[in-house]
């Protein structure tokens, strides 16, 4: 049965570790007939544009990728922002949407407003999440721990009181905690690898679709100097790359070592002057076209973000993780212990750790052959064509 065009509405914060993961099932979708919007701040409207969809903007209040600081250090300096934003935007969505309302809504797992929305509308709604989700049993090991003490704190109480008024003023039945993270359905972007407890994940809820990967041409290209005998690429990503120290530290580790030729991604923060003479067979960039150096590199030396870890999964390259914020520590976690990884927190990240880590994991052969494996097994999660015909799945027939 071939699906009727429909009008899809995608609604996501302006950050790229959220928007990137999804982009190329809205490619995707768009190639497939149907009329898809995409509301977002427009910060990342050109790079929404590209697919073909149409940037419905909407103003934020939250912290950019140009000022991770402003995120604050405490677990309510984490929260409190999403549902702020949520307050306020809800009302420019609901405005952006009026008469145009879509046949069903696709959302980041920081954009609440959509499913308000999507329950408003009675549209079918499914999550799109970057990173890992709750297992059976997540409440319990991970959940209450982590929030019951934040909810006897002053701060912590007019967050949930605010938020179960506005899901109630809304005539949802939902409890905070379900509302935030128990999705109706939720295709989930990363290789199952990744997922903590993947055994214990409800699969009528969730469905692991892994990398979805598309032709990165535009991002540009890279070729391996032709008397490398090793590539390592070294990237914190694109927000907490503010580290000038752990950047020497890297030149220091393999500036003129025999055979190895480095890439190194230092973000928009830091002054290449400030990493002092750097030897020649270290080439440093504010951005690289990262899958097209994974893909010729033999090593991978990141901050363990959900992007860069499957990246380095997909194309089976050894890593060390050093992570910098929220799920990274986990995903490091995740990649040493499917053994292809070495998780090197940032104060033991000096030159002689970096080096010895590197060379260990690029020499095992056990590293290779796991990786192998891992490789075989998230080529056969469907990716970016398996997610467009779940969401395609939970298109309504149209009504004569």
């Amino acid at each position: 049965m071939t699906t009727r065009p429909a009008h899809i509405a995608m609604f996501s914060i302006a950050a790229h570790g959220h928007v990137n993961p999804s982009i190329e099932v809205i490619r995707e979708l768009v190639a497939r007939g149907h009329r898809v919007t995409y509301a977002i701040p427009p910060a990342v409207a050109e790079k929404v544009a590209e697919t073909g969809a149409e940037p419905r903007l909407w103003h934020s209040t939250l912290p950019t990728d140009d000022d991770p600081e402003a995120w604050g250090t405490e677990l309510i300096d984490n929260i409190e922002p999403f549902l702020t934003d949520a307050l306020q935007a809800e009302p420019q969505l609901a405005a952006a949407y009026e008469g145009d309302e879509p046949d069903l809504v696709l959302y980041d797992i920081t954009a609440y407003p959509a499913r308000v929305l999507a329950h408003r509308w009675g549209v079918p709604i499914v999550q799109l999440s970057p990173n890992l989700v709750a297992w059976e049993g997540y409440d319990e090991e991970v959940g209450k721990p982590l929030f019951e003490p934040l909810k006897q704190t002053p701060r912590g109480k007019a967050f949930y009181d605010t938020f179960a008024r506005w899901i109630a003023e809304n005539g949802m039945d939902l409890s905070v905690e379900d509302f935030m993270g128990r999705p109706d359905r939720c295709l989930v972007l990363i290789p199952k690898a990744l997922q903590p407890n993947a055994d214990r994940v409800d699969e009528k809820r969730y469905t692991f679709v892994g990398a979805c990967q598309g032709d990165r041409a535009a991002q540009g290209d890279w070729r391996r100097p032709a008397d490398a005998e090793k590539v390592l690429l070294v990237s914190l990503g694109s927000s907490f790359t503010k580290q000038p120290a752990f950047y020497r530290a890297c030149v220091e580790a393999f500036g003129g070592l025999p055979g190895w030729h480095v890439v190194l991604q230092i973000g928009r923060f830091v002054d290449p002057a400030e990493l002092g003479e750097v030897p020649g067979n270290v080439e440093v960039h504010p951005w690289v076209p990262q899958l097209a150096i994974l893909r010729q590199a033999d090593a991978f030396i990141t901050h363990a973000g959900a992007g860069g870890s499957q990246e380095g999964l997909a194309t089976g390259t050894p890593m060390v993780a050093v992570p910098q914020a929220v799920d990274q520590f986990g995903n490091a976690d995740m990649l040493q212990a499917l053994g292809v990884a070495r998780h090197l927190p940032m104060t033991e990240a000096t030159a002689e750790t970096l080096r010895e880590a590197v060379l260990a994991l690029v020499e095992d052969p056990e590293v290779a052959r796991r990786l192998a494996v891992i490789r075989e097994e998230m080529a056969g999660e469907g990716g970016t064509g398996r997610a467009a015909d779940l969401i395609e799945a939970e298109l309504r027939p149209r009504q004569a």
